[in-house]
């Protein structure tokens, strides 16, 4: 049973209003204190006279996606999290550069925080960009569930935009009254595109418009917090310049024209708004439309219409906008430790067995165990498993991985703690290449990431579709003092 989207859109309200997220103002004062609580609620994921009741969710705060947190880079963030929800938990600050303490995790080496518990989360904000949080803790469920929300850091002069708004892009699986479906260990979800949904949100909700001014210059933070959506959308009429990739400037911002965002990604966008009060244009998911079904065979639905207001000046703004780069550490390519690693697995794969805990088990042995992926023929059991990693690294040192998709499934592969940056073909120069922190791998397809080890610890690699992490598609890192 599922939600029509269509139907649910019909319901809405005709005059939904623009859609953003509750915004704290910067405070130049260091440090940020700030409190999440984790917790059950109800939201209502679509709204109008039709629609159907409040969901319940689990949210920061009570809602989803949660708190935005907005801060100011070289600022030192402190989050008191306190746990109200019936599991453990954990925030992961995906993107972020900081402690592996804090990192979330669970017992890597922090310990996931039990209910009724609390942890407080403390790092110095590096880097300016779009970052956000969610849990590492039973990761398929709670965030299905809608743990997520966004962290944006500031640029300390940031660039002259009529607003800065940002679109947190959510996927649920509901029934027809609106209840999150609870099976989240499907073997199919796994096995193939990962758990697909029948409703899309964007900030909670499902969006109908988005009011823009005409002549209007936004700068529009893009969040992919799905569990395995991979969302490609198409600006009708508009050209979208892409600013930032993963909270990472472009040296030169390119207008690609359609925009992809795999689970866990972001895009910083520059969206100049010409056209005349009363005009409407459709943004448009190319993806594939709502509903467990491989990724890529579905038709192209409407996500949201921008509808034109007023002008706010004469004419369009026509000055180009550079972001400034973060203080990243380069690459010594020359002398970069190498480590390649295979995906394989899921449906129609060519994996015929794997390791799981030092046992050698056939596909349907492993899919009994509820694992079907493995990197180099490992299947990562839990988040516990740390003593086999895929590359030992010193401090200081370059790593290269070499990560090639051997399975017949699109991956977007994340590497904590450390952004990579991914290679053009055949690179020999760090110079040659865009910076990420998740990055995309279409079936057959090889990426050439290379990173320093900043920091000790075990850092988590791991693919961002959860259900294919929660799989065995995950390993880790580890740097040494």
């Amino acid at each position: 049973m599922t939600l029509s989207r269509r139907r649910a859109l019909q319901g809405l309200a005709a005059g939904a209003g623009t859609l953003w997220l509750p915004r704290a103002p910067v405070d130049a004062a260091a440090p940020r204190a700030l409190r999440l609580t984790p917790r059950v609620a109800t939201q209502p994921l679509v709204e109008g006279a039709a629609a159907p009741p409040p969901t319940e969710i689990w949210g920061y705060d009570g809602r989803a996606p949660g708190p935005e947190i907005r801060a100011r880079q070289g600022d030192r963030l402190e989050v008191a999290v306190v746990n109200r929800l019936p599991s453990p938990t954990t925030v992961h600050w995906h993107g972020i550069r900081l402690p592996v303490e804090m990192d979330g995790v669970p017992h890597a080496p922090t310990p996931p925080i039990l209910p009724g518990a609390g942890f407080t989360y403390a790092f110095d904000l590096l880097d300016a960009g779009t970052f956000w949080y969610h849990p590492h803790y039973d990761d398929s469920e709670q965030l299905g569930r809608g743990l997520a929300g966004a962290l944006i850091v500031e640029e300390t002069s940031p660039p002259a935009v009529d607003r800065d708004v940002v679109w947190v892009l959510g996927d649920w699986r509901l029934d027809r009254a609106a209840r999150i479906d609870g099976d989240f260990d499907s073997l199919f979800d796994m096995s193939h595109a990962g758990r697909l949904g029948n409703t899309v949100t964007l900030n909670g909700r499902v969006p109908e418009t988005h009011a823009v001014a005409a002549n209007e210059r936004l700068r529009l933070r893009l969040i992919n917090a799905a569990n395995a959506r991979i969302f490609e959308l198409e600006f009708t009429d508009h050209e979208p310049t892409v600013l930032a990739l993963d909270g990472q400037p472009l040296a030169r911002p390119t207008a690609p024209g359609r925009i992809v965002l795999a689970p866990g990604q972001r895009v910083d966008l520059l969206l100049d708004c010409p056209h005349a009060p009363g005009r409407r244009f459709d943004v448009i998911d190319h993806g594939g439309g709502p509903g467990p079904m491989r990724h890529g065979t579905a038709a192209a639905y409407r996500l949201v219409t921008l509808v034109y207001g007023a002008p706010v000046r004469p004419a369009p703004r026509r000055e180009p906008v550079v972001l400034p780069a973060n203080p990243l550490p380069r690459p010594d390519l020359a002398r970069a430790v190498p480590c390649r690693i295979e995906l394989g697995g899921g449906a129609m794969g060519r994996l015929t067995r794997g390791r799981l805990e030092g046992e050698e088990l056939d596909m349907a042995r492993l899919a009994k165990r509820g694992r079907v992926w493995a990197l180099n023929g490992v299947v990562g059991s839990s988040h516990y498993h740390v003593d086999a990693p895929l590359l030992t690294l010193r401090v200081g040192e370059t790593g290269r991985l070499t990560v090639a998709n051997d399975t017949a499934w699109p991956h977007p592969v994340h590497l904590h703690g450390f952004p990579v940056l991914a290679l053009d073909p055949g690179a020999d120069d760090a110079a040659a290449g865009t910076w990420r922190d998740t990055v995309l791998l279409a079936p057959g397809e090889l990426a050439d990431l290379a990173f320093v080890a900043e920091r000790p610890g075990a850092w988590m690699f791991h693919c961002h579709i959860l259900e294919h992490q929660n799989g065995g598609m995950m390993g880790f890192v580890n740097a040494t003092p």
